[in-house]
């Protein structure tokens, strides 16, 4: 990967964007964007647009999610003892003992989530898992006064993990989901924007609010109304020892990003990109959504009375994690892949399909 694009993924995974809360974020990818684009564009609720050849046709919406999963501050106690509820879907049994950020006032409080020390437990006892108003953060708070003029109720928390290596070309870091995404419709961006000829008009999204219900989504899809829309989210990598694959498939890190086939994904743009993979040679995998994709995709595709989507992916091991690990080569191949797409499409090309 050129190291002006590794140098911007390091930076969007390392900049706090918590679903409702993602501004901080979306600022890393226009300023990187910008460079490429005819246009960019933001809306009330801060989806990030960048347009190139705008008057071109057909017109191609690729998106990712910029939010990554947050926590939220419901209530302080009288030792200055915070207590918060999850935004998005966390595994209530990661926290305990993480260090976290509480996001105030444009800075940043440090604080830990308390767990039992394992010599006060009661060990001939069954460890069930907490709920969620069991679990409280400490930021060394004297008192409920002290606490509350260093962060406030309806605060947003992140883990203060960053992205590091675990080789050169596998990366591990928290917001992979889906900062890869917005990465990657990015770098479609700057290939295509290198092409003398370009007939479609291209539209690069980082959208808002996925974690929380797709909501930047449904806004860029109505707004937008794109002829076709590819949506890069990440796919759940198999290639662990933990994961059943006759339940979950097979599906590892460094072999390609994924197409999704079944309910949303339109046959004929799954069977366009097909075409294209195999005419420069790139590696994929399958992955399948027999009722739904989980994606912003969901949103997009019922929009309007109907946009021709696909949903494509970069395996992820770990997702939901603050340790998600993916391969840099997958993100590569998609990057090419999707201009690929986008630079073989003629003006009349549409996406319907035959009855």
């Amino acid at each position: 990967m050129r190291s002006e694009s590794l140098a911007f993924l390091q930076r969007l995974l390392n900049t706090p964007s918590p679903s409702s809360a993602e501004a901080p974020g979306q600022r890393v990818w226009i300023d990187y964007v910008k460079e490429f684009a005819d246009e960019i564009q933001t809306d009330t609720y801060g989806n990030a647009l960048a347009i190139l050849n705008p008057k071109g046709s057909p017109k191609v919406l690729i998106g990712g999610h910029a939010d990554e999963l947050a926590f939220i501050i419901q209530y302080i106690d009288e030792n200055g003892f915070i207590y918060f509820q999850p935004v998005g879907g966390h595994d209530i049994a990661l926290p305990r003992g993480q260090r976290v950020h509480i996001h105030h006032a444009g800075g940043k409080v440090l604080g830990v989530i308390g767990s039992l020390a394992i010599h006060m437990q009661d060990r001939d006892k069954k460890s069930d898992a907490p709920a969620w108003h069991d679990l409280f953060i400490d930021i060394g708070a004297e008192n409920q006064k002290e606490a509350s003029k260093r962060v406030s109720i309806g605060d947003l928390v992140t883990y203060t993990v960053g992205c590091e290596f675990l080789t050169e070309e596998i990366i591990v870091a928290r917001g992979c989901d889906n900062r890869v995404g917005t990465f990657t419709a990015a770098e479609t961006l700057r290939l295509c924007s290198d092409q003398k000829k370009l007939n479609a008009c291209l539209i690069a999204a980082s959208t808002i609010q996925e974690e929380n219900g797709l909501y930047g989504a449904s806004m860029v899809g109505y707004s937008v109304k794109p002829d076709v829309a590819l949506i890069v989210d990440v796919a759940q990598a198999t290639d662990i020892p933990i994961t059943n694959k006759k339940r979950f498939g097979e599906t590892k890190i460094g072999q390609g990003p994924t197409l999704s086939r079944g309910s949303v994904n339109h046959p004929v743009v799954i069977q366009r990109l097909i075409g294209v993979a195999k005419r420069k040679k790139l590696k994929f995998q399958y992955n399948t959504d027999p009722r739904s994709t989980g994606t912003d995709a969901d949103a997009i595709f019922r929009t309007r009375g109907g946009i021709a989507t696909a949903t494509l992916g970069i395996p992820n091991r770990y997702m939901h994690t603050p340790v998600e690990v993916i391969h840099l080569g997958d993100l590569q191949v998609l990057a090419e892949w999707l201009s690929a797409f986008a630079i073989d499409l003629d003006k009349e090309d549409l996406f319907k399909v035959k009855i």
